[in-house]
């Protein structure tokens, strides 16, 4: 008996250790691409080899692990807060953006551009502490959906980003976020959502306070951006933060060109991962005329310096982590 559950046991073995670590990406260069470059990088009898402690790899958040359409889902959350805000007291809404935020009006607010994204910004993340505050995007992810797809946004992951990640860490990779988003916002599901923790997350951040709050120390969201993390603001947040380059990157606009850049621009084996959003079906396809996720020079730039661009339509057999 113990003789045949050993055979059966080795016979097993070798089409487990064979299992497809990125099995919502279909056969395709970019997955052979990817792939490739994790074995070599990991074989320490290679040329290649590349020891756990330098396996950093970074990516972008919006549009790169989860969806970013009709707008960054943290800019819905601010008009949503600033909605339920102006409920309770109505005469915070003192400007014709912050009016036409709390009603919903998303094209008048884009038409005030990036001031009056600040504006609306400024308004519903400060105020509080950072706890109360994170336990608001909270309870907006459990109970909000995408106007699109009627998912709940955290499950608008990206399903073969996810495995990209888990399969990384698996071969001995730290996987960090590098988003313009803000920081305390993505700190609330990003480890649930993608396996990595709060300390691993870099992001754009506000203008913050330490104060006696009913005698308890705490810490406080003040109005103001303090560092924006986005194009040539990536790199140097990675830089200040981890003191090391990267060896792999992921991004999907031009605000992750900097950061894909100077990462692959390192010595030794690198790789950069550019997600070029082309589903128009399964998701939206969008690149060079995109007021959100402007992609134009990764797509002309990109290939000459050796990085995967991919093809959402052709080299993704599932999109979103919470639809088949």
């Amino acid at each position: 008996m113990k003789h045949a559950v050993l055979s059966a046991l080795l016979s097993v073995a070798p089409f487990a250790s064979l299992a497809d670590p990125l099995p919502s990406w279909t056969q395709s260069d970019s997955k052979a691409a990817i792939v490739e470059f994790v074995q070599a990088v990991t074989d320490p009898d290679g040329p290649d080899y590349v020891t756990p402690a330098d396996r950093v790899a970074v990516f972008d958040n919006d549009g790169t692990l989860w969806a970013e359409q009709p707008v960054y889902f943290q800019f819905i959350f601010a008009m949503d807060r600033l909605a339920a805000m102006a409920e309770q007291d109505p005469s915070i809404l003192t400007t014709p953006t912050l009016k036409a935020a709390a009603e919903g009006d998303l094209a008048t607010v884009l038409e005030g551009g990036h001031d009056a994204l600040i504006e609306v910004v400024n308004a519903s993340h400060s105020g509080v502490s950072v706890e109360a505050f994170q336990a608001a995007v909270a309870d907006w992810l459990a109970t909000t959906q995408h106007p699109d797809t009627g998912l709940p946004f955290d499950q608008m992951t990206y399903q073969p980003m996810v495995e990209l990640l888990r399969y990384l860490r698996d071969e001995g990779f730290t996987t960090y976020i590098v988003s313009g988003g803000g920081l305390h916002f993505m700190r609330v599901f990003a480890e649930q959502a993608y396996g990595i923790p709060p300390e691993q997350i870099l992001g754009t951040y506000g203008t913050t306070s330490y104060a006696q709050v009913d005698g308890v120390p705490t810490i406080v969201k003040e109005p103001g951006i303090a560092f924006i993390d986005d194009k040539e603001g990536k790199p140097i947040n990675i830089e200040r933060t981890l003191g090391k380059r990267p060896i792999l990157a992921g991004g999907n606009s031009d605000g992750d060109f900097a950061m894909m850049e100077w990462t692959t621009a390192g010595d030794g084996p690198r790789l950069g991962v550019l997600v070029h959003h082309t589903d128009a079906e399964r998701e939206w396809a969008y690149d060079r005329e995109s007021p959100i996720g402007r992609l134009v020079d990764g797509l002309d730039k990109g290939p000459d310096m050796g990085w995967v661009i991919v093809d959402m339509a052709q080299d993704w057999s599932r999109i979103y982590t919470g639809a088949d």
